[in-house]
């Protein structure tokens, strides 16, 4: 499971579950990691505490943070600061270091082959590649065919976005496609071989659809989605075919206090008060 903070009691009830845990820092404390010290606290409390107890998979530092906003600066030298705090820990190959990003991070991402951070992302996001491809980290992608279909449904088809299209939708020379995920999926590993990241591993840090909202936002929808996404993802993708793709659904519970958008609140496998 992936918690976005580390939640005292969400770390206490984890433990001796043996469930693995992607723990998150909040992009409001990345600014505070940078001074070592303080990052070795945050190690301390929040892994070091529990480590014996729970089974810590990644910590992803800062979640979508994107090259223009201020905390940007902060990302990577918190994720070093953490790596060091761990390794000081012997905790650093247990535990990898990374960060969630999002595909607004790709200039270009149709067609996959051709999927590119561009000059605005690669000052910010080439730097983490490289400290990710030199610890044998992942980069954490959180991929939503459903935000990318509203987006431009004159383009994009339902069925793609829904691994319900039959047959292939479009060619990408020899690789041929039938769902959008792989699509993202696939941009993202030839992005990050442009950028220096060839042995870089993508884990699906968050996918999801929202059950209500608006129109393409129905339960029979959102089943269909996790459904065919659970069967799929053993498979790879085109670029990768065979290799399965460790993928996080979001989320657990829909957020009733989120906004703006209605969809917002209702991405939950289950709603706040546990009800399917």
């Amino acid at each position: 499971m992936r918690i976005y903070d580390p939640n005292q009691a969400t770390l206490q009830a984890l433990r001796g579950t043996n469930i693995e845990l992607m723990i998150g820092v909040p992009n409001g404390d990345l600014q505070s990691l940078t001074t070592p010290s303080t990052a070795n606290d945050w190690v301390q409390n929040n892994i070091v505490a529990f480590s014996r107890a729970v089974n810590f998979r990644y910590i992803a530092v800062g979640n979508e943070v994107e090259p223009s906003d201020p905390a940007s600066q902060y990302v990577l030298p918190a994720m070093q600061n953490i790596y060091n705090a761990l390794a000081s820990a012997n905790l650093g190959g247990e535990i990898k270091v990374s960060t969630s990003v999002s595909a607004s991070l790709l200039a270009q991402s149709y067609p996959p082959s051709a999927g590119s951070f561009g000059a605005t992302s690669s000052t910010y996001i080439t730097p983490i590649v490289s400290f990710l491809a030199t610890t044998g980290a992942p980069l954490l992608v959180n991929v939503y065919p459903y935000f990318a279909y509203i987006g431009d449904p004159q383009n994009i088809r339902l069925d793609f976005a829904l691994f319900t299209a039959q047959g292939t939708v479009f060619q990408d020379g020899a690789l041929a496609y039938q769902n959008l995920f792989d699509a993202i999926v696939d941009a993202f590993y030839s992005a990050l071989e442009a950028a220096g990241g060839a042995n870089v591993e993508i884990v699906v840090s968050e996918t999801g659809w929202p059950s209500t909202g608006e129109a393409a936002a129905t339960v029979d929808n959102a089943s269909t989605y996790y459904k065919n996404l659970i069967n799929h993802v053993n498979d790879g993708t085109p670029k990768k075919p065979g290799k399965a793709m460790e993928t996080y659904l979001f989320a657990m519970f829909d957020e009733d206090q989120k906004g703006p958008a209605e969809t917002e609140r209702h991405f939950g496998l289950f709603t706040p008060d546990k009800q399917p």
